[in-house]
């Protein structure tokens, strides 16, 4: 896989959620002035080494119907419960709890990006 696509209203807003609040780094950032989008690239790792996210703003300030067919974008992380206690201290909306999923033991948390998007946050099976 090479990166996951989301449209993002309010591009600033987005990296400074991606970059300061979930830690990523911004790995390329490009206009496209004739057909008016910039493409912003984010991820934990060189995009030759693992699947990034790639943040699209459309500069005729449009805004989006998430749909009912979206889901999350999931992620992997040492210590889920201070990170999601980072994540609420920088206001975030962590709006599931760190805690064992339904029906099984894997704990997972979910926060909302500032477009809405759900993120799935896991534990590894070893730190749960």
């Amino acid at each position: 896989m090479l990166h996951t696509m989301l449209r993002v209203e309010d591009l600033d807003r987005a990296l400074a959620f991606y970059v300061d609040v979930m830690g990523m780094s911004l790995l390329r950032k490009s206009d496209n002035p004739d057909y008016r989008y910039t493409l912003a690239f984010v991820g934990y790792a060189d995009e030759s080494e693992q699947a990034v996210l790639e943040l699209t703003y459309n500069w005729d300030g449009q805004t989006y119907d998430k749909g009912n067919a979206y889901g999350h974008v999931a992620f992997e992380v040492d210590n889920i419960y201070d990170f999601c206690a980072h994540l609420e201290r920088q206001g975030a909306d962590v709006y599931r709890k760190p805690g064992p999923v339904k029906g099984g033991s894997t704990v997972i948390a979910f926060v909302r990006d500032p477009d809405g998007y759900a993120i799935e946050l896991i534990a590894p099976k070893d730190k749960s």
